[in-house]
C-alpha cells in the first residue's frame, strides 16, 4: 500500500462503541501483525492489523482488484450498504479507500472471530445452550433491524455471526443482501437469486431456492437461522456432506435438519451405531451425514446424555417451517422462550460461556504500550490462524 487513490471519510461512531478516529489511506498509518483467514471465497484477505496514530488494533480486508472482478460489484455494494446501517449488532465499516490495486476496508476488530471459528477450533460438538441462547437474540435483532430497513440478508451462518470482546454477536455477510423495497414500494416478495449463492446453499430456505413465481421474502432469512441454530448447537452445518439436488429436494419436500440430542437420537448407542431405521430418518432430515461428518466429537460426547430444553427444540422448529407464513418474524421471535433462559438460569456473561478461548484484546496482543517490537514479539508467540473471519 502506498498513494492513494480514493478515499470516503469515516462514519460517526455507533454503537459498537469504536472511538472515533479517522482511518488514514496511508501505509504508515497500519501496522498489519497476522493474517486471520480468507474471505468472499478466498478472493479476499483478513488481517490482525494495528492502526498506529489511534493505538487500536484492527481488522484489515483487502481485496485485489485485479482477481475480484466477478465479485467487485458484490464487494462495492456490500461495502456502501454496511457503511448506511448503524446498528450495535450489524457489522461496522471504519473506513474504506483504495491503495495502489488493493481495495482496503477496516473495521473493528473482532475478538473472539467468527462462530464458524469457535466451533472448528473449541467447540467441535457444538456450543453451549445458553452461549446460542445470547448469540442468538443478537442476531435476531440485527435482522430485526435489517428487515425494517428493507433488506433481505440471504447469508445467515456461523461463518458470518462473529463476536466482539463484550461477548455482542455481529452479523455480517451483507454483500448477498436484497433490496424489498423497489422504486419507493415494499414488495411482497422478491425473486432475485443471488449470483454467488454456492457456498451459502445449504442455509437457504426452500423458496429462495425454488425459484418459482411465488419469491421469498425476509422470512427466508428466519429459515436460514434455524439451519444456524442447528449448526451451533451440533458443530457441524446441516447437509453439509449432501450433492446440492439432493439437498434441494429434501428442503422442498419439508425435511429440516433438527438439533442433534437424546431425544432427537434416541437409539444412539454409546458405540456411536444406530440402527437402519433411525439412520435412515436422520439422513432425511439433513442430519445423519451431520454426525458422521463430525467424527469422533458427537460420538464422544454420547447422545444418549446430551439433552437440549424443549425452548431451544421448539425455537429451531419454528425457524424451520416449511411455510414461511408459518414462521415467526425477527421482531416476533425475539419474545420466544428461549432467550429469557440466561436470565432465569442466572448465567454468565457470553465470554465466560465460552472459556477457555482468549479473545485477541489489546492485552493479549501485548499493546499495553504499544510499542512495535512488543507487538511483533508477542505476535510470534500466538496462533492466530483460523478458518474465516468473513468480516
Amino acid at each position: 500500500m502506498s498513494s492513494t487513490s480514493h478515499s470516503q471519510s469515516p462514519p460517526p461512531p455507533n454503537s459498537q462503541n469504536e472511538e472515533e478516529c479517522i482511518y488514514e489511506p496511508d501505509t504508515n498509518s497500519y501496522l498489519i501483525m497476522s493474517m486471520l483467514g480468507q474471505c468472499c471465497g478466498d478472493v479476499g484477505k483478513v488481517y490482525l492489523a494495528f492502526h498506529v496514530p489511534s493505538k487500536t488494533p484492527i481488522a484489515l480486508k483487502q481485496f485485489n482488484v485485479d482477481k475480484i472482478k466477478d465479485e467487485m460489484e458484490n464487494i462495492q455494494n456490500e461495502i456502501i450498504l454496511t457503511r448506511q446501517l448503524r446498528h450495535p449488532n450489524v457489522v461496522m465499516v471504519s473506513a474504506s479507500f483504495v491503495l495502489q490495486s488493493y481495495v482496503t476496508v477496516i473495521s473493528p476488530l473482532m475478538a473472539f472471530g467468527s462462530c464458524r471459528d469457535l466451533l472448528n477450533r473449541h467447540f467441535t460438538e457444538g456450543l453451549p445452550e445458553l452461549a446460542i441462547s445470547y448469540i442468538l437474540k443478537d442476531i435476531l435483532q440485527a435482522l430485526d433491524y435489517i428487515h425494517r430497513k428493507g433488506y433481505v440478508h440471504r447469508a445467515v451462518r456461523a461463518s458470518h455471526i462473529l463476536v466482539n470482546a463484550n461477548g455482542e454477536a455481529v452479523l455480517s455477510g451483507l454483500r448477498y443482501a436484497c433490496r424489498l423495497v423497489k422504486n419507493g414500494r415494499w414488495q411482497r416478495s422478491v425473486h432475485s437469486f443471488p449470483t454467488t449463492s454456492a457456498r451459502n446453499l445449504n442455509w437457504l430456505s426452500p423458496e429462495l431456492l425454488e425459484q418459482n413465481l411465488q419469491g421469498y421474502n425476509e422470512k427466508s432469512d428466519m429459515y436460514s437461522l434455524g439451519v444456524t441454530a442447528c449448526e451451533l448447537a451440533n458443530g457441524v452445518a446441516p447437509f453439509q456432506d449432501h450433492p446440492p439436488t439432493l439437498m434441494l429436494t429434501e428442503k422442498v419436500r419439508g425435511y429440516a435438519p433438527v438439533l442433534l440430542d437424546c431425544t432427537t437420537c434416541p437409539q444412539f448407542a454409546d458405540t456411536g451405531q444406530q440402527n437402519s431405521n433411525q439412520t435412515q430418518a436422520q439422513a432425511d432430515s439433513g442430519v445423519g451425514d451431520s454426525v458422521g461428518s463430525n467424527g469422533n466429537s458427537l460420538e464422544g460426547n454420547s447422545l444418549t446424555t446430551r439433552r437440549f430444553t424443549d425452548h431451544f427444540h421448539r425455537f429451531a422448529e419454528l425457524c424451520l417451517q416449511r411455510d414461511p407464513e408459518n414462521r415467526p418474524s425477527a421482531s416476533q421471535l425475539l419474545g420466544h422462550s428461549f432467550f429469557k433462559l440466561p436470565r432465569r438460569m442466572n448465567a454468565p456473561p457470553l465470554p465466560q460461556l465460552l472459556h477457555p478461548v482468549i479473545p485477541l484484546t489489546k492485552e493479549v496482543l501485548g499493546l499495553q504500550n504499544y510499542e512495535e517490537f512488543q507487538v511483533m514479539d508477542r505476535f510470534g508467540e500466538m496462533d492466530l490462524n483460523s478458518c474465516e473471519w468473513d468480516f
